[in-house]
């Protein structure tokens, strides 16, 4: 029951919070899958969770009626069902996508049901200048949609994990390795269709420059983000080197001009 509450609280705040104080990035998985783990008290399943997670879903948005996934929901149900069932992380990755896909579905429903009702009422208050009634039908509407939002993960702990267990019990190792390769590959699906959206040919040989650095020198992560911050110094002074030259010119320029026609003067008189 207590770890049901503390998932179904997660969410609650983190997804309702993120819509609430204007998208904070609350709900991502950097952020749900630590702090679920912290008061879960397993704070390093909730980092390995939200980490990977956070790769899967970089480059997913939900723009307008496109919906995709819901991170929240997923990392806050990987990192619940990983701590305690033990089932590992890698199966709990595997699973976290199809929860994602499923919970942004309900969310828009939740969502159709409660707040695209009161539209209406929303448009009456507006037009009479009730701005107290107004206020607080925004912020009861926001709360009931993200209560009953948060009760999915609640009933999914309470009632689902023992079907949970049991399913990863009747698993058979060949499937669990299968997913265990399939949640290492999510990570990568997640990172190309980041770099999809972000690629730019000027600067892709940083790119290459981290994967070498990674790949053959065996390079930590905060060593390769050291480096990163270094060239990034350097382009920066660059930079500000390059735009002191280009508005020194027109000076310089200005400063020849009037000297031609001082000479001139002097010349002629």
């Amino acid at each position: 029951m207590w770890d049901a509450f503390l998932v179904g609280l997660v969410v609650f705040l983190c997804v309702g919070g993120h819509e609430l104080i204007g998208f904070s990035l609350l709900f991502r998985p950097i952020v749900v899958g630590p702090f679920l783990g912290l008061l879960m008290g397993d704070l390093q399943t909730g980092l390995k969770i939200g980490a990977a997670l956070e790769t899967i879903f970089m480059g997913v948005i939900n723009i307008g009626g496109a919906s995709a996934a819901e991170p929240g929901l997923a990392t806050a149900l990987a990192t619940g069902f990983a701590i305690k069932l033990g089932g590992g992380v890698d199966a709990a990755i595997a699973l976290a996508l199809p929860i994602g896909i499923l919970g942004q579905q309900i969310k828009l429903a939740i969502y159709i049901l409660f707040s695209g009702s009161m539209a209406p009422v929303f448009d009456r208050l507006a037009a009479e200048g009730k701005q107290k009634q107004f206020t607080y039908l925004h912020f009861g509407v926001w709360g009931i949609w993200f209560f009953a939002y948060s009760l999915i993960p609640f009933f999914a702990m309470l009632f689902g994990a023992n079907a949970v267990q049991s399913a990863l019990n009747m698993i058979p190792e060949v499937i669990m390795n299968g997913l265990s390769i399939a949640g290492n590959l999510l990570p990568a699906v997640g990172m190309a269709m980041l770099l999809r959206m972000l690629w730019e040919n000027k600067i892709a040989v940083f790119f290459f420059l981290g994967f070498v650095l990674v790949a053959y020198l065996k390079l930590p992560l905060v060593a390769v983000a050291v480096i990163a911050f270094i060239v990034a110094i350097v382009i920066a002074q660059r930079d500000y080197q390059l735009n002191k030259l280009e508005k020194a010119k027109p000076a310089a320029a200005m400063q020849s001009v009037s000297g031609t026609d001082q000479e001139e003067e002097d010349f002629f008189a």
